[in-house]
């Protein structure tokens, strides 16, 4: 650990093929064991998929899957006087982003399907259209949170 304070959130380059900085969030992230080169392969591979499926550019299509997955809302844990209490919290955007990502890479990996790109493209196809796993979990973070808006008074 550094003696000397620094940045814990280093400025990223944008990706070089799209000049985009959530696209190279998504690769650094949807990345194991170090293989930036295969995620990135990955993602120009489903990038071709959507491209062949729906005549749009891939692009667009990504971050509107992106945005159509991102929660507002999620419930933190509180305790109080014994008891824990499920309290909503608005999540700031960073986290957003961070969670729609995992969500969407996640129910990605655990498709059936033939190769990674293809179960990729599936997945931000359906998260494109307000359907999969990925917006399901969203949908579920959002209903346990309005369940539980009477202790919204426990923030913090």
């Amino acid at each position: 650990m550094p003696r000397k304070t620094y940045d814990a959130n280093r400025a990223l380059l944008p990706d070089p093929l799209h000049n985009s900085i959530v696209v190279a969030k998504f690769v650094r992230r949807m990345m194991q064991r170090g293989q930036l080169m295969t995620s990135q392969k990955i993602l120009e591979s489903a990038f071709g998929f959507i491209q062949q499926k729906l005549e749009k550019d891939p692009l667009e299509v990504f971050l509107k899957a992106l945005d159509n997955v991102k929660p507002v809302v999620e419930v933190k844990s509180r305790r109080v006087g014994g008891s824990t209490y499920q309290v909503p919290v608005e999540i700031r955007e960073s986290r957003r982003e961070a969670l729609a990502h995992r969500w969407v890479i996640t129910a990605s990996r655990s498709r059936s399907g033939k190769s990674m790109s293809e179960k990729l493209a599936s997945e931000l196809l359906d998260a494109f259209n307000n359907t999969g796993t990925a917006f399901k979990k969203k949908e579920d973070t959002h209903r346990m949170a309005e369940a539980n808006k009477a202790f919204s008074h426990y923030k913090w």
